[in-house]
């Protein structure tokens, strides 16, 4: 064997073979220094390349167009807002009286020597979001963000907050109208929620999880869900279900199409962690501008009732029940003297159809209903032993009447954090005092901040005034400024005085 010529070969590859490795490299060498633009410190940057769409839509027209989801959050991030609740714990022991402000130690001191408590208050702080839409600073968001706050603060988009007050709250959909007072504010528009599509594309806008200003994307899952969330004896449910992910603190925010439009409040998640792992829940924007038109018009929300217990069809309903399936609503009981008893809708009636929308679940129908207002005609089509009848129905309100039911809103009632019911004469004569007007309900605000009343207080003297009705609160109280002393008595017969000051 040739030994020499063996390491003659050898040498050849490996210098053929250093030559191609150091062709590359300069090659890449080369590459690089192409696409370098500056080298500061160790840090190279290159040049990037324009993200492109790659996902179209179509629009109402048909119209192809990119699927873009920036222009929209640029659109609605302004509108929504973050709100915290603060609710005061305490150990207050329910004794006759708590310290007064300083405006009343001089005058009212020697009244409560001996008898006022020790409070050590720790706050608990919750945390929401909400939709601005008027430049009147009218925010919505939901109920059980701001249920049983002392105080709430709204922090806008370019952080800078605001104590907001409350206009009034509609439980049964787990809605509640707030207010602050500022200017040059950007507003969101509410569109038909009965347009919205399964699979249509919305964004998520809100403050999860302690994170401001977040959008997600996803699309509308379905409509007219119902979880049995909300325990209010007259709850109505019938959720826009979407994919857009929604986590704690998103409650109150708004769900948007891509025109940047409210189509809905988020409300809700269904996971079983507690955070983002299945589906959020929105009310449909038609039911927030039925409840938002009530509340300011006439100062609490108008739900007109038909007076039925429903169960949606399905076809073991119809195998337990006897008769044919049809898509609708079944009438299980009617109650008596209802609006629907006398109308003359039945028991084992299936509601096809309200005014001529379909009604193919009992969430839809409770949707369509929670739209009108007592007083309101709507015709049924129903199905009954196996034919179809109309029936015209005149909802009734919770009370079994046809009128609306009013709720004096005053600008101080607002103020104060309270609703003001004048005192049923029965009641008066059984606690042998000459009326007087009893606290309803509390809300954020003056009273529940500054004093430790409870919701039945009975309101006899405002100041020394004797006060007998609603109206005699507001004319005392309207454009009063600096202390106030409330006196008055609870259902059990115990006898108190609150005080606290109005500000200028």
């Amino acid at each position: 064997m040739n030994t020499n010529k063996t390491k003659s070969g050898s040498l050849k590859v490996y210098f053929f073979s250093a030559l191609i490795a150091l062709v590359v490299s300069l090659g890449v060498i080369g590459f690089n220094r192409l696409n370098q633009k500056e080298e500061v410190k160790g840090v190279t940057t290159v040049e990037t390349v324009k993200g492109k769409h790659v996902l179209y839509t179509a629009d109402d027209e048909g119209n192809i167009k990119p699927l873009d989801f920036t222009d929209t959050s640029k659109k609605v991030l302004d509108a929504v807002v973050h709100i915290k609740s603060t609710q005061m714990s305490s150990g207050y022991d329910n004794s006759r009286a708590r310290e007064l402000p300083d405006p009343f130690k001089e005058f009212f001191g020697d009244m409560f020597k001996g008898q006022t408590p020790e409070i050590q208050s720790q706050p608990r702080v919750g945390t929401g979001s909400g939709v601005i839409i008027n430049d009147k600073g009218y925010i919505v968001t939901n109920n059980h963000v701001i249920d049983n706050a002392d105080d709430i603060e709204v922090t806008l988009y370019d952080n800078e907050s605001y104590k907001a007050t409350v206009i009034g709250t509609d439980p049964t959909t787990d809605l509640a109208l707030i207010q602050i007072k500022a200017d040059n504010l950007k507003t969101m528009s509410l569109v038909n929620s009965d347009d919205v599509e399964v699979g249509e594309w919305v964004l998520a806008v809100g403050n999860p999880l302690g994170l401001n200003s977040t959008v997600t994307a996803g699309i509308v899952s379905a409509k007219a869900r119902n979880i049995n969330i909300n325990q209010d004896r007259f709850a109505v449910e019938s959720f826009i279900q979407t994919d857009a992910a929604i986590n704690p603190g998103n409650s109150g925010g708004a769900l948007v199409n891509l025109d940047g439009n409210l189509v809905g409040i988020n409300t809700a998640i269904a996971s079983r962690t507690g955070t983002y792992t299945g589906y959020g829940f929105a009310v449909p924007s038609n039911i927030v501008t039925k409840v938002v038109e009530d509340l300011l018009k006439y100062g609490n929300v108008q739900r007109g009732m038909l007076g039925v217990t429903i169960r949606t069809m399905d076809s073991n309903l119809a195998k337990e029940k006897d008769v044919d399936f049809a898509s609708g609503v079944w009438v299980e009981e009617v109650g008596e003297d209802s609006a629907a008893d006398k109308a003359g809708v039945e028991s084992g009636d299936i509601i096809l159809e309200v005014n001529g929308i379909e009604t193919h679940t009992s969430p839809r129908l409770q949707e369509i209903i929670a739209g009108k207002r007592p007083g309101d005609k709507v015709t049924l089509l129903v199905k009954r032993d196996g034919k179809e009848k109309e029936i015209e129905v005149t909802l009734m309100n919770r009370e079994g009447g046809t009128g609306i039911i009013k709720k004096e809103r005053k600008e101080v009632f607002n103020l104060l954090g309270a609703d003001f019911e004048t005192l049923d004469k029965d009641l008066a004569k059984k606690l042998d005092i000459d009326g007087g007007v009893q606290v309803k309900k509390l809300y954020p605000g003056t009273i529940k901040r500054q004093t430790q009343m409870r919701e039945g207080f009975i309101i006899t003297h405002i100041d020394g005034k004797r006060v007998k009705e609603v109206g005699d609160v507001a004319k005392i109280l309207e454009n009063k400024k600096g202390g106030v002393m409330l006196e008055g008595i609870y259902e059990n017969g115990d006898k108190y005085y609150y005080a606290f000051g109005l500000e200028s």
